[in-house]
């Protein structure tokens, strides 16, 4: 151990006065970005164009007409139907911190005038898995979208099923893909956008059976993490594996939309795909 102590560089010395939270380093290139610029930027680096993730709030306000986004079955949240220990006390927790029930924002809007139902899945709430409120709140999106004849969106961000309530949590795969299958004999479009990251059983469900299915450039889809996928298989992956850009070119996804475009995208496939 050395008996002078290194003396620090002052771009690695904090001041006691410095703010927190007010920059942020890009994971790609690592650019320190100042927050309100990345947020004037909807959240994407502005040296590399790296998405950053994008919570349920800022994407709807991005996305939506304005004045036209109206929230349903927001007061739903999740029980404690295995009695696992300690689940309450996290659910409470997260409430508190993020303001959100679960992790998916459900409601009516339009997108460039065509009426649409849309649900919206945040990863800072539980790390988007999907638990039985996620499923019936998407299910009864879906069911609305079919009851009123809109379109449907679903922006999945999702770390899988939640594994505190076991098989409820495993039933919703089934479920929202039974809603889907509703909608789809009801002649209605199905848009599902992929972003950072989508992975278990939402990837196994919902978010990639759509009509069209689109991505964020170099989101994470898979099911397994990488990882877990070379263990099982004892071979070395492909370069990508599991991004975006290798989905679109094995045909998983149909196109990689970058987040600016994406209002004009939707709006123009809902233009496309809905009756006059």
């Amino acid at each position: 151990m050395g008996i002078f102590k290194k003396r620090l560089l002052r771009s690695q010395q904090k001041r006691d006065d410095m703010p927190e939270g007010l920059w942020s380093k890009c994971p790609d290139c690592g650019a320190l970005i100042h927050t309100l610029e990345l947020k004037q930027n909807l959240q994407v680096c502005p040296q590399c164009s790296h998405h950053f993730l994008m919570d349920s709030t800022d994407r709807i306000y991005l996305l939506a007409d304005p004045g036209s986004f109206e929230e349903t079955h927001a007061k739903l949240f999740s029980a404690n139907p295995l009695a696992f220990q300690g689940y309450e006390l996290k659910i409470d927790g997260l409430r508190q911190k993020t303001k959100m029930n679960d992790a998916v924002v459900t409601g009516r809007m339009s997108i460039g005038g065509r009426q649409t139902m849309i649900a919206v899945m945040d990863f800072k709430f539980f790390a988007g898995s999907m638990g039985s409120v996620v499923g019936e709140k998407i299910t009864r999106a879906i069911e609305t979208a079919i009851a009123e004849k809109r379109g449907m969106i679903i922006f999945s961000a999702s770390s899988g099923a939640r594994m505190q309530e076991g098989m409820l949590s495993l039933m919703q795969m089934a479920k929202t893909c039974g809603a889907l299958a509703r909608l789809a004999e009801a002649k209605l479009p199905y848009i599902s956008v992929f972003t950072h990251p989508t992975t278990g059983g939402v990837t196994a469900s919902f978010a990639t059976i759509g009509d069209i299915n689109l991505a964020e450039p170099r989101c994470m889809i898979g099911f397994a993490g990488p990882r877990v996928v070379k263990e099982t298989t004892h071979q070395n992956l492909p370069p990508g594996f599991q991004t975006a850009e290798f989905m679109l070119e094995h045909g998983l996804i149909d196109a990689i939309v970058p987040r600016h475009e994406l209002r004009d995208r939707l709006a123009k496939l809902l233009d496309f795909m809905m009756k006059p």
